[in-house]
């Protein structure tokens, strides 16, 4: 497949894509007519913060699955187009966090003690030892804003330094953020009790301008230290405060705008440090990120989960060998369903019983999902299939029980509407051989694969030859056949799967017959 790189990343990622075999094409300078053009066929799609991923960039890739973000930040990313156009956004979190983290301590300890004004000065023939009195760490408190996986290497790091540790962050636990040594407070207690203050957050519409020129009040005397993303904190603010001593410093490393505008007030100022975005440059996380992404972007076009994906469900690396074959089986017992029910779909329903119920299930739902609408969608993958469901106003209910009956695991979906319900159950024998076992509650030993036709009839002498003397009459070949019944002589089901489509005459002369109750065919496996 094709994979489209329109911003720098390390050889290594670039070395990982081709050796699965895929085509690489690289182009740094790509925009406008040009980036849609070279996009249109592409697979996949790997950008780091130079290229914008718009809605109208998505429209024009119409193969397109993945979009690999090469570090942490995805403000260049338009996430919920990219979700509606089923295309899977991840990056690599875990790449660069060590060198975030540690540039921030660096910008810290800069700030502190201005090193790099010192360092200038002594370059230029001045001893000027006696003008730079410093910070010590040791005893001063360090508010964290956002404590996520850079938030909480930074605060390790500078609590084990002697540093009281305080954080915001609305979205971890109390626990959590206890276990790496920091108290959790609010928002302006966070800035109020610190001496430095480290920023941590994405650029989000939420923490676009969180820290002006009210919150830097609320610091005092104190320093800030941004290498999270641009944005996030006032520059003319911090200027104006650094410059009427409100503030006693600042480090930066990350702008609203880059390349940061030679009359930026930043520059202005020896008590703002400032950085050129160097948070990941190092050369291990380079090739970290890179890697990390190249191995995402190949999971996607394989058809399988993406660790690191954010508008997708994911599975941990290691419980996914555990997970993978109960995805295919979720997807396949969707289709059946939903090609047997009659009628609009309002409820769909699907339950894990025996030890599948003790993994994570959230990719298998999305596969369920995504099979019961691939009939009524031209594009539907396990990235959209959840937002068709709230689209169309399809309630969704999951459940889990560790006990089953009869089989080690079942995955049951269950379509319905208000006249009608199809339940299809699933398991895997040997292991990995999947086996529609129920339909309807109907027990059958179905082999999920190609065409299949389902027949509901009165269970009576001759019906079942009926079946096989009409589809022999119209050229289909039986290739296996799965009869189940309630009640001798009541209502019986019949799975046939079959070599060619059944034709609608074929259908019909069936259906003509007062023993026969209704004919459906199944298509499977990319069938036509």
């Amino acid at each position: 497949m094709k994979v489209l790189v329109t911003d720098p990343i390390a050889d290594a990622g670039l070395d990982v894509l081709r050796e699965a075999g895929h085509e690489v094409e690289t182009g740094y300078e790509l925009e406008g007519n040009d980036l849609l053009e070279a996009v249109s066929d592409a697979n996949g799609l790997i950008v780091r913060s130079g290229t914008e991923v718009t809605a109208t960039v998505l429209e024009a890739a119409e193969d397109l699955v993945i979009v690999g973000r090469a570090g942490i930040g995805v403000d260049n990313i338009d996430i919920d187009a990219a979700k509606d156009h089923g295309v899977i956004v991840a990056n690599a979190p875990e790449g660069n966090v060590r060198a975030a983290a540690e540039h921030t301590v660096a910008m810290t300890f800069a700030t502190a003690r201005s090193i790099p004004q010192a360092h200038i000065r002594l370059k230029n023939g001045e001893w000027a030892k006696s003008d730079y009195l410093g910070t010590e760490l040791n005893g001063k408190t360090l508010g964290v804003v956002g404590l996520g996986r850079v938030g909480q290497e930074v605060a390790k790091k500078l609590d084990s330094l002697g540093m009281d540790v305080v954080a915001y962050d609305p979205y971890i636990s109390e626990e959590r953020a206890e276990r790496i040594g920091a108290e959790l407070v609010e928002f302006e207690p966070c800035l109020e009790a610190a001496d430095f203050v480290t920023v941590h957050t994405p650029l989000t519409p939420e923490t676009e301008g969180l820290i002006g020129e009210a919150e830097l009040d609320l610091l005092g005397d104190g320093y800030l230290v941004n290498c999270a993303r641009g944005g996030v904190v006032d520059e003319d603010a911090l200027a104006a405060k650094v410059e009427d001593g409100t503030l006693a410093g600042a480090a930066i490393d990350v702008f609203a705008e880059e390349p940061l505008a030679a009359d930026s007030p930043l520059l202005e100022h020896d008590e703002i440090i400032v950085t050129p975005h160097l948070g990941a440059s190092t050369e291990a996380a380079q090739e970290n990120v890179a890697t990390s992404t190249a191995a995402q972007v190949n999971a996607a076009l394989v058809g399988e989960p993406v660790a690191n994906a954010l508008n997708a469900p994911s599975i941990d690396e290691s419980a996914f060998p555990r997970v993978e074959p109960y995805i295919d089986l979720a997807e396949t017992a969707g289709k059946v369903a939903a090609q047997l029910l009659e009628g609009r779909i309002e409820d769909i329903e699907v339950v894990y019983e025996g030890d599948i119920a003790d993994e994570d299930i959230e990719f298998v739902t999305a596969s369920a999902l995504k099979g019961v609408f691939q009939p009524l969608e031209w594009q539907v993958n396990a990235v959209n299939a959840p937002q068709i469901a709230e689209d169309r106003g399809v309630d969704v209910t999951e459940s889990k029980t560790r006990q089953a009956e009869d089989f080690q695991s079942l995955v049951s979906v269950t379509v319905s509407n208000d006249d009608d319900e199809v339940s299809v159950d699933g398991t895997l024998f040997a292991g990995d051989d999947p086996r529609i076992v129920r339909i309807d509650g109907y027990r059958v030993d179905a082999i999920p694969h190609g065409r299949m036709v389902v027949t509901r009839n009165t269970d009576e002498p001759g019906v079942i030859g009926l079946i096989g003397s009409v589809m022999g009459t119209h050229d289909v070949n039986i290739a296996g056949m799965f009869n189940a019944r309630e009640t001798i002589g009541g209502e019986a089901l019949t799975v046939y799967n079959v070599d060619s489509e059944v034709p609608d005459a074929a259908k019909a002369e069936l259906e003509s017959d007062e023993r026969v109750i209704g004919v459906s065919d199944i298509t499977l496996n990319g069938q036509s």
